[in-house]
């Protein structure tokens, strides 16, 4: 039987590298990296985002890769409030939330914003 321990990273396909990597930066602290070969991807905690750009993604990919097709969840130990006047002051719209919701362990007080290619970005914190 096989059993998973975690995400590792995951793909997304953007429009530009660089816009992405300054509004992750900017927005959530995520630090840029360089790997095999030129690669560029964001790293976090113990996972990361590896970017494809899109007309430039590397093989193997998914089958339809898209700009703005991903809806994602990042749990942060920042205090939501700190989080909300955090985006605020970045000129981040929030387009929902504070909302209470159910994560993979529990439940979660959670915000919704987009990036730059409208990908879905739920930010959190466990409630429990």
């Amino acid at each position: 039987m096989i059993t998973i321990d975690r995400i590792d990273h995951v793909v997304l396909t953007v429009r530009s590298i660089a816009a992405t990597c300054e509004f992750y930066q900017r927005v959530l602290g995520m630090e840029a990296v360089t790997f095999a070969g030129g690669r560029t991807a964001l790293s976090f905690g113990r996972q990361k985002f590896n970017l494809h750009e899109a007309g430039h993604e590397f093989e193997p990919k998914a089958d339809r890769p898209a700009p703005g097709s991903a809806d994602f969840c990042l749990i942060t130990n920042v205090r939501l409030a700190d989080v909300v006047a955090h985006l605020e002051h970045e000129h981040v719209t929030i387009i929902e939330g504070p909302v209470e919701r159910t994560g993979a362990i529990g439940r979660l007080l959670s915000v919704y914003f987009r990036d730059p290619d409208l990908n879905l970005v739920e930010v959190s914190n466990y409630l429990d």
